[in-house]
């Protein structure tokens, strides 16, 4: 699978953390597209087009879960961000439909092989 092709859609509130993911999948070969949170302009239009999401758990106004829960099926894969890593957030992340957390901080080596997991591609 062509990683050039495939687009990364990436919500993070943390300016700095959503700059770093981003140059971190466009160096490993993907293409993205970030939004500070799940209510910005285009934010849903982006995600249907999306081969994978990376999603903070805590966002200003709707929270990851939920606007994850909100997309049409069949969403993209996604692979959450958290600083708050317990059960409430694993079952909010599962009652979404999804299942992969990378607990932050968390080196870019595991990002990158959860993206590669998430969108079937090879390294």
């Amino acid at each position: 699978m062509d990683e050039q092709q495939q687009l990364i859609v990436i919500v993070e509130d943390d300016s700095g953390l959503r700059r770093a993911v981003e140059r971190l999948l466009r160096l490993s070969g993907f293409r993205t597209r970030s939004f500070h949170s799940a209510e910005d302009s285009n934010v849903f239009e982006f995600a249907s087009e999306a081969r994978c999401l990376v999603i903070d758990v805590q966002l200003p106004g709707i929270s990851g879960p939920a606007f994850y829960g909100t997309l049409h099926l069949p969403r993209p894969p996604a692979v959450f961000m958290t600083a708050y890593d317990g059960v409430r957030t694993r079952r909010a992340i599962e009652g979404a439909g999804a299942h992969t957390v990378l607990t932050k901080p968390f080196l870019g080596d595991a990002l990158i092989r959860e993206v590669l997991k998430a969108t079937g591609a090879s390294h």
